[in-house]
């Protein structure tokens, strides 16, 4: 995956963020958020410090230098907590201005540093692919806001891309159910497990793809034969 082609997508998801978080007011932004003891304030402070720990990888990746994504999980875990209860205009100017620097550290990237290896939260990771990791998490925590934003508002390409990394990542396991994920009007499928035991989800991509990392119960999803839909263990 060329990471500078997906540039206008991360672009085009950030300024969906921005419009949906430059609506809230402070009461929005301490409601729940769709993750268990977040507020919206909490993942719009982990967007912001995120958009720096991406930073901090592209950095290590054109210096050389070995620079972790956060200082610890402990910083992390101080730096949203502190960040969550802001009021909306400090939230956003520090949205935009946790973007812009991403921005800038994906052009300073030389073409040869996309090939360095990086060490994320859960391990190595090539350089090439943090552009990637970045629209993941705008798009992911987008829907996590609860503020109207849908897997089903997914830009197509980037839920086929989540469908795909995240079948490919649980196909890899031995504590996923086998399933065959069947999706576009039934003209593709991944094969998770051994396909013989393995019941049929039927389903758009986005949907699919939001069900298997616990973003949606699968309520627009078929199976077949009848029954339940398989209980797919925690993404990440």
């Amino acid at each position: 995956m060329d990471p500078l082609l997906l540039t206008g997508e991360v672009d085009g998801a950030t300024d969906r963020l921005l419009r949906t978080a430059a609506a809230f007011d402070g009461a929005d932004l301490a409601a729940a958020s769709l993750l268990p003891g977040w507020s919206r304030g909490h993942v719009l402070a982990h967007l912001a410090r995120n958009a720096d720990g991406f930073v901090n990888l592209l950095t290590a990746a054109r210096t050389g230098e070995p620079i972790p994504m956060y200082a610890s999980a402990t910083a992390r875990d101080a730096d949203i907590a502190a960040g969550a209860p802001r009021p909306p205009d400090a939230h956003l100017d520090d949205l935009r201005r946790s973007a812009d620097r991403f921005t800038e550290a994906v052009a300073a990237m030389p073409v040869e540093a996309w090939a360095a290896t990086v060490q994320t939260r859960r391990g190595p990771w090539p350089a090439a692919m943090l552009v990637w990791g970045r629209l993941r998490e705008i798009e992911v925590h987008h829907v996590d806001l609860d503020a109207g934003y849908r897997p089903a508002d997914w830009p197509e390409a980037f839920g086929h891309r989540l469908l795909h990394e995240v079948a490919g990542d649980l196909a890899g396991r031995t504590d996923v159910p086998p399933m065959v994920l069947r999706f576009d009007g039934s003209r593709h499928e991944l094969v998770v497990g051994d396909r013989a035991t393995a019941p049929t989800v039927t389903g758009a991509a986005p949907e699919i793809a939001a069900w298997l990392i616990g973003r949606s119960p699968g309520t627009m999803l078929a199976v077949t034969p009848d029954g339940p839909l398989p209980q797919p263990p925690e993404w990440i």
